[in-house]
């Protein structure tokens, strides 16, 4: 049973170069170590054989999962998007209430997170206590150091 997952159109297209990948370069190269394995001889005793047939379940396995996710896939349309409250895409400022300091970041589906470029989970702690928020609201959320009051500065796409 699959369920549908959401993503940005950078993010979906992102997904099919992978599973491109994988099906294109990385299912040929196995199969290639397979074949070369398998021409040494006995294969009861052929550890080569094992582990290129075990990276071989492995890949399928993965292959399989991202084809799933592909096809339950969903772009999600930001222009039909409310920008007066904190929503999966909001870009949103926030100043820290205890230090001052400010922080943007982008709301994304989970597989699209880095936190590095400023793309944050919608599961992560912060995005949690910001959403539904407005510019102006307040948002006390538990990190692991502890309670931080946040105020919503401002809200974009």
């Amino acid at each position: 049973m699959s369920d549908t997952k959401y993503f940005t159109e950078e993010g979906l297209l992102k997904l099919k170069k992978e599973l491109e990948e994988l099906i294109s370069k990385e299912r040929p190269k196995i199969s290639q170590m397979i074949a070369e394995a398998r021409d040494k001889g006995d294969l009861s005793e052929n550890a080569e054989y094992d582990a290129a047939k075990d990276a071989q379940g492995m890949l399928e396995l993965k292959i399989s999962k991202l084809q799933d996710l592909v096809i339950n896939a969903r772009v999600i349309d930001e222009s039909k998007m409310d920008i007066t409250k904190v929503l999966l895409l909001s870009k949103v400022t926030i100043k820290n209430l205890n230090n001052g300091a400010s922080l943007t970041y982008l709301l994304v589906p989970e597989k699209e997170s880095d936190v590095k470029s400023g793309k944050i989970s919608v599961n992560s702690p912060i995005a949690k206590g910001l959403l539904g928020k407005s510019v102006g609201d307040h948002a006390t959320i538990t990190v692991p150091s502890g309670n931080i009051t946040f105020e919503i500065v401002e809200i974009s796409r």
